[in-house]
């Protein structure tokens, strides 16, 4: 229960352990909910307001040099920009008895986590309507996430979900990073090459919404057809997954050039889903009704 924290203050090393129970400022650590390749993430309760956020603290390699200090002061001044209802909002960020922290809304669960149980399709397709708007506004904002994956879309009560940890983001200016950051599985071909650009999150979050609609997450190279594609089209139309599947291609000049694009794009779908067979019954028992008044 307890993760190890090494501090540089000048020439002094200091290693200090955070616990659960423990305190930093007003807020005591409650739960550890998760640990990546940059941080861990805390529940806490914070005692003056008596309400639980999430505390990120990042892990020692990334507050031992300057130019890690200014990659947190990075992430910071891009999240404080990003004020849309889809994105996780900044509460505060600052120094804590020499630890830097980030304290962001507490949510219920992750996407990944929603995942393994079952989900109604309206309720999924309003979650792609959501997540979708979120990286559009980044992408508006010129905000490259790339790290768009389940696990960083975080589910808020009335079924608000968020998109949360720029970590990995960058203010786009049309250069390549020549970095390879990311998540394997949902990483694009070119970024994996260290050439992400917004096509890169595209395509990332098209893996995401085809695994909410198939059940499946292709591995590149992709295989046809596709894991999952009966069931996807079981439930898409087939003009919503020739919109996912645009998202997807493996070359980034056929996917949409960004996420406002994609946005749009969905806008001018007019009917997404199939109508499902109980529905259809249900039409043509009011069809047959009507026939018979008649």
């Amino acid at each position: 229960m307890a993760a190890s924290l090494k501090i540089f203050c000048g020439d002094v090393d200091v290693v200090r352990s955070l616990r659960i129970g423990s305190r930093l400022d007003k807020y005591r650590l409650v739960k550890k909910l998760g640990h990546g390749g940059f941080a861990t993430v805390y529940s806490a309760l914070d005692q003056i307001e008596n309400r639980h956020v999430a505390i990120k603290v990042p892990d020692e390699k990334y507050v031992a040099d300057l130019s890690s200090l200014e990659d947190l002061q990075r992430e910071v001044r891009i999240m404080a920009k990003l004020d849309h209802e889809q994105i996780v909002r900044l509460k505060d960020a600052r120094f804590i008895d020499g630890r830097f922290v980030m304290i962001f809304p507490l949510g219920l669960e992750s996407l990944d986590s929603r995942l393994q149980r079952r989900m109604a399709r309206q309720t999924a397709l309003d979650y792609v309507r959501q997540m979708v708007s979120a990286v559009a506004f980044a992408h508006g904002n010129q905000v490259l996430h790339r790290d768009i994956k389940p696990d960083n879309f975080i589910l808020f009560p009335d079924n608000r979900l968020r998109l949360t940890d720029f970590g990995l983001a960058r203010i786009e200016r049309g250069r390549g990073d020549h970095s390879a950051s990311g998540t394997l599985g949902y990483m694009s071909p070119e970024q994996a090459m260290g050439r992400p650009t917004f096509r890169s999150d595209v395509f990332s979050l098209g893996l995401v919404i085809y695994r909410m609609f198939s059940g499946e997450l292709p591995t590149y190279p992709f295989d046809k057809p596709l894991p999952g594609g009966a069931r996807a089209r079981r439930v898409m139309t087939t003009e919503f997954l020739d919109w996912v599947r645009k998202a997807i291609d493996l070359n980034p000049a056929r996917r949409f050039r960004d996420a406002v694009a994609m946005e749009n794009a969905l806008g001018r779908i007019r009917q997404p889903l199939k109508a499902t067979a109980a529905a259809g019954k249900t039409s043509a028992k009011r069809s047959s009704r009507r026939r018979s008044a008649a």
